[in-house]
């Protein structure tokens, strides 16, 4: 029995230190140690020992079954160890290496300026209104003046569904439809979509975007007019910004009179931006001719108005220093990317 303790010690010894996982370890446990193993069945059958012999096979049982838990015990440790240690390097994040970064998108430069415009005469106590993008012709043509046969209306230059329906060529209809549907005092823009059939170009597309004002009042002058397009350039451009008004004819307003921006790079000296004259176009405007007014059944002794319409495009080129139009509609991410 002596010899049969030491072989177990010895088996036991060499299969712990040959294993390799935290499972079979656990399985030379139950092999050696468990209620049915070995070492366990020998200690069983020490009762056929003398009395001599007992405490001797008794005490080496001990320090085998005491060893082969030592060993087994560091063994676990060591192969835990070794599985964490594993787990690690599998799993370990090297915080030098630069972050995952997600790209972030962007205001298209339309939308900035917009956003800025809706701003500017919101403070001066302006509300935003939309309107139809298909249009009838009476909306957009006739109740501003411009009657069948009118040049404006010929049919190559704007984009027709039917002998009434269009797309809108201006937002000049929101203002028609404003005036119809609410009694003065009305002080309104409103921005959006048109569309006209212009060759695309630098500085043409047949779709691009207006944002138009209106005010109805009593006693409405062209001082108002002007005094509110001051105030609007200079909180776009600066304090230091100078307008000019020039005479001007649309069949809607009367006096009607072209905008024009100092040049804010060279301011007035001439420059590439301003072609060398100074000056840049930058929107026409006029008082809200009388007969419109009564278009929309609204008194002309009793009541006078302004009208203004500017090209978002115009301002994102200026602001930005665009020379291509093309570019705001290309989707491009290298040029969006711009303005952030």
């Amino acid at each position: 029995m002596k010899e049969q303790l030491e072989n177990i010690r010895r088996e036991a010894m060499d299969a712990i230190s040959a294993c390799g996982d935290v499972k079979e370890l656990d399985a030379l446990r139950v092999k050696y140690l468990g209620k049915k193993g070995e070492l366990t069945a020998i200690l069983k059958s020490m009762g056929g020992l003398s009395a001599e012999e007992r405490p001797i096979i008794g005490q080496l049982a001990n320090s085998v079954r005491q060893t082969l838990d030592e060993a087994i015990s560091d063994k676990g440790d060591k192969l835990k160890t070794a599985a964490l240690d594993a787990k690690l390097a599998a799993e370990k994040v090297d915080v030098t290496l630069p972050g995952k970064t997600r790209p972030l998108g962007s205001r298209h430069p339309l939308n900035i300026v917009l956003d800025e415009l809706k701003e500017i005469f919101r403070g001066m106590g302006y509300t935003v209104v939309d309107g139809p993008e298909v249009e009838e012709t009476k909306y957009v043509f006739d109740m501003l003046n411009t009657d069948e046969g009118h040049p404006a209306r010929d049919e190559q230059d704007t984009f027709y569904i039917t002998d009434t329906i269009l797309l809108r060529t201006q937002t000049s209809s929101v203002q028609i439809r404003e005036m119809l549907a609410h009694k003065p005092p009305i002080a309104i823009i409103s921005p959006g979509r048109v569309y006209r059939s212009d060759a695309v170009d630098a500085t043409h597309s047949p779709i691009f975007h207006q944002c138009e004002g209106l005010v109805i009042d009593k006693k409405i002058t062209f001082g108002d007019l002007k005094g509110t397009l001051e105030i609007f350039a200079k909180r776009l451009y600066g304090e230091d910004i100078k307008l000019r008004f020039r005479p001007h004819h649309f069949p809607y307003t009367e006096p009607s009179a072209e905008v024009d921006l100092q040049c804010f790079k060279c301011h007035g000296a001439g420059c590439p931006l301003c072609k060398g004259e100074g000056w840049i176009e930058m929107l026409g405007s006029g008082l809200v001719h009388p007969q419109v007014l009564i278009n929309c059944g609204i008194d002309p002794e009793e009541y006078s108005g302004f009208a203004f319409g500017i090209g978002l495009e115009r301002i994102a080129m200026m602001r930005y220093n665009i020379d291509d139009m093309r570019l705001l509609y290309e989707n491009d991410i290298r040029f969006l990317s711009q303005f952030r």
